[in-house]
């Protein structure tokens, strides 16, 4: 089978596409004949190995996430899951292959009305923005930041705090990003320009209520300076290649509350999180918004386009036919 393979640490040409054996899946695993593999952000972080995810043995099948139709069962699995449309994640390992295997308790069925290519986009940005939007509580009336608002988990909270009835403010970078925003009903802010903190209070009518930073770096500290005081921040992610480093103690003293996801769901919890997600496109809650897709082989060029800020959206590898 087709597969790519890293064998060393390195720029997105480390990607290379070569044949190698089929999976078998052992005890309690299926193997999935991957439709759509998802690449993320972090991905891209762990094959550059300087990012804050450590570097783990190589050579190695990178790929977390993918979607397809189940068509071998290791045993004590049920049989009905043969044949089954699914999403799942790998284990951290494996996705951008032509068949990958899965944990059986891991796999999530694709509900009727939804399509596998928007159920693999949901499937770890889904139960992210799912998690972060009901930790954060978000209230009707509110006013709400959200940075990097045209990417894949950005775009979802902005769906998400505008079905609750809060005004949202997008920050993205560039007229692209604006148009994409303002069609889910945020109201778009460039912060690539000067004076983008003014901007975004002028949209808002305001002080914001909530700040969701999955940026960090310059762009997260800076956007702290739109909270009112005792206003929240939701800090999950720093696409800028560094954390905020806002003034702490002065925030504190204006009663500003850090939300932090401490722990990490468990497998059981992530699973219900994606079937939730799955659920609320089916019934058009939120709908993901898939920028660009690369055929399996150029997985070093979906890895360079995240990288040099020029996706919108999810993206994702096509890899196979579901229908096979």
């Amino acid at each position: 089978m087709l597969a790519v393979v890293m064998q060393e640490f390195g720029a997105p040409q480390v990607l290379e596409a070569r044949r190698v054996a089929e999976p078998e899946p052992g005890p309690g695993q299926v193997r999935v004949d991957v439709a759509y593999a998802s690449v993320t952000f972090v991905e891209t972080q762990v094959r550059s190995g300087t990012g804050p995810f450590g570097r783990p043995p190589l050579p190695r099948v990178p790929g977390n996430g993918v979607g397809g139709r189940v068509t071998a069962l290791g045993p004590g699995v049920d049989p009905a899951l043969r044949g089954a449309t699914v999403v799942t994640t790998t284990g951290g390992t494996g996705g951008y292959a032509e068949r990958a295997l899965a944990r059986a308790d891991d796999v999530v069925p694709v509900p009727p009305g939804l399509d596998l290519r928007d159920a693999v986009a949901l499937l770890a940005d889904g139960r992210t923005a799912l998690l972060l939007h009901r930790q954060a509580a978000v209230e009707p009336g509110e006013k709400v930041l959200v940075e990097a608002a045209a990417g894949g988990v950005g775009s979802l909270l902005v769906q998400l705090a505008v079905h609750a009835g809060a005004r949202v403010v997008g920050a993205a970078r560039g007229d692209r990003k604006a148009e994409l925003i303002a069609s889910l009903g945020a109201r778009p802010v460039d912060y690539s320009e000067d004076g983008w903190l003014d901007r975004v209070r002028e949209a808002a009518g305001g002080p914001v209520d909530l700040v969701f930073d999955g940026v960090g770096g310059t762009i997260g500290t800076q956007a702290t300076d739109t909270l009112r005081p005792g206003g929240r921040i939701s800090r999950y992610g720093m696409a800028s290649g560094a954390d905020a480093a806002p003034d702490e103690a002065a925030l504190a003293a204006r009663g500003v509350r850090a939300l932090v996801l401490t722990a990490a769901p468990t497998p059981a919890e992530t699973r219900a999180l994606i079937g939730d997600a799955l659920r609320l496109a089916v019934h058009g809650t939120m709908r993901p918004v898939i920028g660009q897709t690369f055929p399996l082989a150029s997985a070093a060029a979906a890895h360079a386009a995240i990288e040099a800020r020029a996706t919108m959206g999810k993206t994702l590898l096509v890899v196979g036919d579901v229908d096979r």
